[in-house]
């Protein structure tokens, strides 16, 4: 149960490369995927975590070895956090910034389709914001997925 199969710093890379490379990959796959989740979208989460299993332990079960990754990844994670409150460019790469997506009750189409919004998306923010197409000033998508609407004056 404690005996590991791997030396412990092996476990920290692995842990750290993973994180890594997944954060890239999540950061790349767009603001939608990581502000709402879709039932696809679960079942991505969940399978990329299952198919990462065992990248991170290198087949090793061992007690030890798995709280050393879970030790790494929250260190990690703390650290992205940490990193992204205390500097804004590393925010703005890490967490991304907001996108203008409509304006004067206007979607801006190109855009629109580059960040993978439907049709019903936009008519929903538009009734969460009770807000009438023809008084949209603008609308953004922000970095954590969610379009803000912001009415006329």
């Amino acid at each position: 149960m404690f005996d590991m199969d791997l030396p412990w710093w092996e476990f920290i890379v692995r842990g750290a490369a993973v994180y890594l490379v997944l954060l890239l990959m999540v950061r790349l796959s767009g603001r939608r995927t990581i502000g709402q989740l879709t039932p696809f979208d679960l079942l991505v989460v969940m399978l990329l975590s299952e198919a990462v299993s065992n990248s991170l332990s290198g087949g090793d079960d061992s007690l030890s070895g798995g709280l050393i990754i879970a030790a790494t990844l929250i260190v990690l994670n703390t650290g992205v956090a940490m990193l992204s409150a205390y500097s804004k460019r590393a925010s703005s790469v890490l967490d991304g910034t907001a996108v203008l997506i409509g304006r004067n009750g206007e979607f801006f189409d190109k855009e629109v389709r580059r960040c993978r919004i439907t049709e019903t998306d936009l008519a929903q923010a538009l009734r969460t914001a009770d807000c009438e197409r023809a008084d949209m000033q603008t609308a953004f998508l922000e970095a954590d997925g969610v379009i803000t609407i912001q009415k006329k004056k």
